[in-house]
């Protein structure tokens, strides 16, 4: 939950576009523009000429070889490298990929996922937050395949480039794609749940559905942040900068009433924790926790939205949250 609205906010945004005033992060990243986006051509599954991989093999960094003195033939290509034989990538799932990236036209190697640095690329494939050598290149892969793309300059960063990245105005950009995970958005924890304290509220499962949240009658709404983990993840540890994925449910203790929900949003969020982009209570309560976990949170004001009222939350709200994490990136 954000600081200032309902709503969660989605890394993937921060990447969309150069000039927004949100942080930028590492990543191939749509570039900003006031005129219709280029026409992505179809992609091809290999054109003439190609370039060539070495080094290590899927989930490590990739050395691009571009064929000398040739140009490229201005086609997208997205050829699979390695085949994986996991979960399909849909659209409108969140996609995790790690890339190794060359600039064609000049020879120069790009920044990669896999340097010391750089991070994987979590986003929702086909939604058109990231560049299409990325947004549609994983669609309808499996997890663990690694994919060669050759993106010309309509299916890359067009006619405007990335400075964050260095390229330049219409070149074209070799990217090596490992598809390291793939979440649908009705993802969600399952297992037999840990029953909280009886001074907490209870929480009762309801499959792809939000959880229904009880909050004990006639108890006090405890003053500090309460936690309480329902289902223990076995997963990496959560760490203070990192994106989740997170499916979600808020209710008011005052009266049990539902206030926001990662279902009416259409599914699972991200959201990058222990930095401030979300309220006191989620940065204090999530990081630490591990991946796979069902974690219940009683949020005081002041770790909320204190005496400031937001939409459907009166001033000086204690908040109920049950938080299933998916991922963290």
């Amino acid at each position: 939950m954000r600081r200032t609205a309902g709503l969660l906010l989605t890394l993937p945004l921060l990447l969309a576009v150069a000039c927004s005033s949100s942080p930028k992060a590492a990543g191939p990243a749509t570039p900003s523009t006031a005129t219709a986006a280029p026409t992505v051509p179809a992609p091809v599954s290999e054109a003439s000429p190609m370039p060539t991989l070495s080094g290590g093999g899927f989930g490590s960094k990739a050395t691009v070889t571009i064929p000398e003195g040739q140009q490229p033939s201005g086609q997208f290509v997205v050829n699979t490298v390695v085949e994986g034989d996991r979960s399909t990538v849909n659209k409108g799932d969140w996609v995790t990929v790690n890339y190794s990236a060359k600039d064609w036209t000049t020879g120069k190697d790009l920044p990669s996922s896999y340097d010391p640095s750089g991070k994987p690329q979590l986003y929702q494939a086909g939604s058109g937050q990231l560049v299409p050598a990325l947004d549609q290149s994983v669609i309808g892969k499996k997890v663990g395949t690694r994919l060669l793309v050759v993106a010309p300059p309509a299916a890359a960063f067009a006619e405007k480039g990335s400075g964050q990245l260095g390229v330049g105005p219409g070149d074209t950009v070799v990217f090596v794609l490992d598809i390291m995970e793939s979440l649908p958005p009705d993802s969600t924890l399952s297992g037999n749940m840990t029953e909280p304290a009886a001074t907490l509220p209870q929480v009762k499962d309801n499959g792809k559905a939000p959880v229904t949240i009880t909050v004990p009658p006639g108890q006090a709404a405890p003053t500090d942040l309460q936690q309480a983990v329902l289902i223990k993840g076995e997963g990496k540890q959560v760490k203070s900068g990192q994106t989740l994925v997170v499916q979600y449910t808020g209710v008011l203790w005052s009266n049990g009433q539902q206030f926001d929900s990662s279902w009416t949003h259409g599914g699972a969020q991200a959201v990058q924790i222990g930095t401030g982009s979300v309220i006191e209570g989620w940065d204090k309560g999530l990081v630490g926790q591990t991946v796979g976990s069902r974690v219940a949170l009683v949020v005081p004001p002041a770790l909320g939205y204190k005496d400031q009222a937001q939409g459907a939350v009166p001033a000086n709200s204690t908040l109920v949250f049950v938080i299933d994490i998916l991922e963290a990136v």
